[in-house]
């Protein structure tokens, strides 16, 4: 049971992937948009005080926040392609006539018992999806739509039928039998979902309530589960959903820390970012601490191989600070020396406290460049930005000071340290593209990636049931993950780490997963239309 569950939370948490990954773009382009419509910038650069740029900016902040504003429909359609085993693109379809079908069934419901509010919904827990009036579920909507027709799907998407029947066979009868299941889904929806937000706000206010505990630890799971890979369960809510605040901006209500923060970046009239229940503080240690932390496993390797791990670390600490992907500096120490990502996790953890504490409001969670972006255009007044960065430094020194007295006092075996130490691998890219030119086809060479030498680390092609990716793992599910050989994917592949749970087996390859994902499907013969 454990091991379903597990591997249950496993799939929902890939599927979840779709839709985050987008959301983060809307959220740049925003601030792209504020910048050519501040007037503080305007005031330092006059040449953007006109009506072309000002236009620009405003067509591009005002049609992307609509983005914010629909995000049911976005994470059903997201989520039915995530969780589809097969025919993803007809899943993804079939959401959106379900999610149709859904928010109008409930309207006329509610519409039949005198349930619709006249005038303003704000705070009647009623609101318009799609010009539709519902009650209000926010991302949940899209969430509990989209796993119900992805399960459904997956059950009847290759159901046919025979004889004058045929034309109802397939995905078509997946939308058959989702009609009667979103009429009375909606219908029960109507007198369940507001039990059910009585719930969420009741949760939301207990967290509310335990202040700084609270955001502690909330920051310290988001890291404890990296391993995992469920670290996306614990922020997403928080981001995504009324869990994370609910604030009205310009007469429209924003739900989630992330989406209350890029609509008010965008109001110019809002003068003081506002204090949601969960803020997002994640930048701390990917910009400034893991960097110490970098630091500290150069100065703590053995003399004889410093000059071999600089490249190394290097790479990974410029990757985490300009992209904000972690997860090859975090995996170099994970399983040899767990108390250091215990203490990492902590000390993330308090950073959310300490930003919280002095009222700095600024984001980064992808690194330095959506920093830039985010906060510097809105001045000191509205994020405290300035703040941030002092408290980054402070962190990054912080980092170093506690990672080398822990690796040098408790003799801890990290990068560097030994002489077989050098197998785990943070690889730069000429030290990369130098082993697989020697190790690699012509055709090999040309994309970087030796997927038949991933194919068979893994097993061979029988033994892998089904491949995805999120933004820096390579997740397989395998008949038997016992035959993995760990070594040859760390030491001819270029990965980071691998991490197993039951037959799910993720192998960590940073930014080029996307190529490697690519070359193993190749090497597999599946099509994108599988």
């Amino acid at each position: 049971m454990k091991e379903k569950i597990m591997d249950g939370l496993q799939k929902f948490s890939k599927a979840m992937f779709i839709p985050v990954l987008i959301l983060p773009i809307a959220g740049i382009l925003i601030a792209v948009g504020n910048l050519f419509t501040n007037t503080r910038l305007q005031d330092v650069l006059p040449f953007l005080n006109n009506p072309v740029t000002i236009g620009f900016g405003t067509l591009l902040s005002g049609s992307l926040t609509a983005i914010l504003t629909n995000l049911g429909v976005i994470f059903c359609v997201g989520l039915a392609v995530g969780l589809a085993n097969k025919k993803k693109s007809e899943a993804g379809f079939i959401s959106l006539l379900a999610f149709l079908v859904f928010i109008n069934a409930m309207n006329k419901f509610m519409g039949l018992q005198g349930m619709l509010v006249e005038g303003s919904l704000s705070g009647t827990g009623q609101t318009t999806v799609l010009g539709v009036q519902v009650l209000d579920m926010g991302v949940f909507l899209g969430l509990i739509l989209g796993v119900i027709v992805a399960m459904v799907h997956n059950r009847f998407c290759e159901t046919e039928f025979n004889n004058a029947f045929q034309i109802y066979g397939g995905t078509r009868f997946v939308f058959i039998v989702l009609i009667p299941i979103m009429v009375l889904l909606a219908v029960a929806m109507t007198y369940i979902w507001p039990f059910a937000q009585a719930g969420i706000n009741a949760l939301g206010g207990f967290i509310q309530s335990t202040g700084n505990f609270g955001l502690f630890i909330y920051g310290m799971l988001e890291r404890l589960l990296i391993p995992t890979g469920l670290h996306h369960l614990v922020y997403t809510p928080f981001l995504y959903t009324s869990l994370g605040g609910v604030e009205t901006i310009g007469g429209q209500v924003f739900e989630g820390a992330r989406n209350i923060y890029y609509a008010e970046i965008a109001d110019e009239s809002i003068k003081v970012l506002s204090q949601s229940v969960i803020w997002d503080a994640r930048g701390i240690s990917k910009m400034f601490g893991l960097i110490g932390a970098c630091l500290a496993m150069y100065h703590t390797a053995r003399p004889e191989n410093r000059g071999k791990i600089k490249a190394m670390l290097i790479a990974a600490a410029t990757t985490s600070f300009i992209a904000g992907v972690t997860e090859p500096i975090e995996f170099s120490f994970l399983f040899v020396a767990p108390i250091l990502f215990v203490v990492h996790a902590i000390l993330a953890g308090s950073s959310f406290v300490v930003l919280n504490l002095i009222g700095c409001r600024a984001i980064g969670p992808n690194g330095f460049i959506d920093f830039l972006l985010y906060n510097v255009p809105l001045g000191f007044e509205k994020t405290r930005w300035p703040l941030y960065i002092v408290v980054g430094v402070l962190y990054f020194a912080l980092y170093y000071v506690v990672f080398r007295f822990l690796i040098v006092k408790l003799n801890l075996k990290t990068l560097g340290r030994e002489s077989d130490g050098m197998e785990m691998k943070l690889h730069s890219k000429a030290e990369y593209k130098a082993k697989v030119a020697s190790e690699s086809t012509a055709k090999e060479q040309d994309n970087g990636v030796d997927a038949a030498v991933i194919v068979e680390a893994l097993g061979g092609k029988d033994n892998i049931l089904k491949v995805t990716n999120c933004y820096t793992r390579l997740r397989t599910e395998l008949a038997n993950p016992d035959v993995v050989d760990e070594e040859t994917l760390k030491s001819r592949t270029g990965a980071s780490a691998v991490v197993r749970k039951g037959k799910n087996v993720q192998v960590v390859y940073g930014l080029k997963v996307n190529a490697v994902r690519k070359a193993v499907d190749e090497e597999l013969g599946i099509k994108e239309t599988d």
